[in-house]
């Protein structure tokens, strides 16, 4: 199943429109006060369950031929409907199939209070056959030139690969809910970054778990045996422990086989996941490195299924406020001797280094989830740090930007990542139904030296700018790109008729930056989300870049130097903007 992302971008209020008229609804057969059957006929292409995200889960198991052959949670609807999520009876065998549910107790509560009897719940009724499930978008909220899942949660990007002109993404998903659960990967693809096409689920959960974090490399040489150009995966099975695993692929990565000798790595500690392999050519060998609680284990293997441990790296460096997850590694160029980031195309020569990256949960500058890195050396072995152990990079100073990991095998030797563009302190209650969750803009990595030390560049990829318009408008819109000439300290106010506002301060004197977004529309949902956050710079700022996207802002500085990506749920569109220090550009989207 394909869903272009073009066709999600009218907005409307969300409603539950899934249900199809005259559509049958399968009888339940109530067993308990905890326990119902429902027998499914897989004529039919779907299954629509209603959700009431307010509920506890209930557990379900599809059953065909005595075996169970689907198992997942859902919060189905006791008093109402929030929106509906589809079964798909048609990946099932031909004939019938027996849906097998287990619900909580205290899934059961009315708004008023009290208890709903299990024959009354909602769902009953709304649970529907139907013959497609309609993805049209209903949120005023989903962005427009963000990548989202087409229905239900996502948070971590994983598997990320580019090959034959195609940018391969995999991420954390729930099929049956906008809320995290049922961790999956489901596959996206692009030929331009900024456009995606929902490929449907990837990795599906097994007898070891759950599908967690991890990622992919182009296997060009078949090192592994799986042949040559094999895209070849690995992640972390959640299950009573957990481990990591691998899956390979011999078709681009639309389907992918599990190894039979899974898993691969295991650990005595329980926060052991997110593995990312990269090829290290010096020693003409694969790395892998993994998240162990609050530090780094990297390993080495010729042929991506026998490891050998090599080091830990973590013990005292950067931030330990929280579980160290979503590694990265790789090495890049270095601009000497200038403030400036290095272009997005050179190649690592003489003036690299290697750059550690670690996101962590909690423990961000300004609460909850975010990104810290470490620059040193690599020698195939070893990762050493170069700064102060207590010293903490962040490579975003927003509140929403974690997860972030590159592309394996980009074009052009360029290291191009992609975040999560939220925070565990509010995800699951931010307000959207639909689905929950987009990614950052996608951005290049570089190194520059300020001041003596050596820091991460992030600018946004050359092909975020092919996706707006050459020549400015001067008209403000819900999704656009604004270049801010700033000329020294600078305010830049976005704005309503409804008076939310999110103000931008640059001081130049003091060298930051800060985005106040604690009136910027919908706060009330989380008491973490209003919030002012502030970055330095790093040197001057001479041209701001803003992205807006309907429920996002980003801020760059033009050199690389500074980075900043925040959630902002205005009520209405921001259609007006204030400077006082510089001069605005506005570019509408093509």
């Amino acid at each position: 199943m394909k869903t272009s992302l073009r066709a999600w971008l009218a907005a409307s209020l969300l409603s539950c429109t899934c249900l199809t008229a005259g559509a049958q609804t399968p009888k339940p057969t109530f067993l308990s006060d905890t326990h119902v059957m429902q027998r499914l006929s897989t004529a039919r292409k779907v299954l629509l369950l209603p959700v009431e995200e307010s509920q506890e889960n209930c557990r379900l198991r599809v059953i065909q031929h005595n075996q169970v052959v689907k198992e997942f949670n859902c919060r189905l609807a006791v008093s109402r409907t929030d929106y509906c999520v589809p079964l798909f009876l048609d990946e099932l065998d031909k004939g019938e199939a027996l849906l097998d549910i287990h619900v909580n107790r205290a899934n059961s509560s009315a708004p008023s209070g009290g208890q709903i009897a299990l024959r009354d719940f909602a769902c009953w009724k709304g649970m529907q056959y139907a013959d497609s499930f309609d993805t049209t978008n209903r949120e005023r909220f989903r962005p427009a030139y963000h990548h989202t899942p087409a229905w239900g949660w996502m948070n971590d990007p994983n598997g990320m690969f580019y090959k034959d002109g195609v940018w391969h993404l995999y991420f954390q998903y729930n099929p049956y809910g906008s809320q995290w659960e049922n961790m999956t990967w489901a596959h996206s693809t692009s030929h331009d970054l900024m456009h995606w096409t929902f490929e449907g689920k990837a990795i599906e959960s097994d007898a070891l778990g759950t599908i967690f974090s991890g990622s992919a490399v182009v296997d060009k040489e078949g090192t592994a045996g799986f042949g040559k150009n094999a895209v070849v995966a690995y992640y972390t099975s959640a299950g009573e422990a957990q481990t990591q695993s691998m899956a390979y692929s011999t078709d681009n990565g639309h389907t992918f086989t599990k190894y039979a000798a899974n898993p691969v790595l295991t650990s005595d500690i329980p926060d052991f996941r997110d593995p990312h392999v990269i090829w290290h050519e010096p020693t003409k060998s694969w790395i892998l490195i993994v998240s162990e609680k609050q530090h780094m284990k990297i390993f080495s293997s010729k042929n991506l299924k026998d490891w050998t441990f090599e080091s830990d790296f973590g013990e005292s460096y950067g931030c330990h406020e929280g579980v160290w997850e979503c590694p990265d590694l790789m090495q890049l160029p270095v601009a000497v001797g200038s403030r400036t980031a290095s272009g997005a195309n050179a190649a690592p020569a003489a003036d690299s280094k290697w750059l550690l990256i670690c996101n962590i949960n909690p423990g961000g500058p300004f609460g909850g989830s975010a990104t810290q890195y470490f620059t040193g050396t690599f020698d195939g072995h070893r990762f050493v740090c170069e700064d102060n152990p207590a010293e903490t990079k962040w490579m975003d100073y927003g509140k929403d930007h974690y997860a972030t990991v590159t592309f394996d095998n980009a074009p052009d030797g360029r290291h191009v990542a992609l975040p999560w563009m939220s925070n565990w302190q509010y995800a699951n209650q931010v307000p959207t139904r639909q689905f929950r969750s987009a990614n950052g803009l996608p951005r290049d990595l570089g190194l520059f030296i300020y001041q003596g030390k050596t820091y991460c560049s992030v600018k946004p990829s050359p092909e975020v700018f092919r996706h707006f318009q050459p020549q400015a408008s001067g008209r403000l819109t819900a999704a656009c790109r604004i270049d801010v000439q700033l000329r020294g300290d600078a305010v830049i106010t976005l704005s309503n008729g409804k008076g939310e506002h999110v103000t931008m301060t640059y001081d130049a004197k003091a060298e930051t930056f800060a985005m106040d977004r604690t009136r910027s529309g919908a706060t009330d949902f989380s008491n973490e989300f209003a919030a002012v956050t502030t970055a330095p710079t790093r040197g001057k700022v001479k041209t701001l870049q803003l992205f807006i996207d309907h429920c996002s802002l980003e801020a760059f500085d033009a050199e690389g130097k500074m980075a900043m990506s925040n959630l902002v749920f205005p009520s209405l569109p921001y259609d007006k903007i204030t400077v006082k220090g510089g001069k605005a550009k506005i570019y509408p989207t093509l």
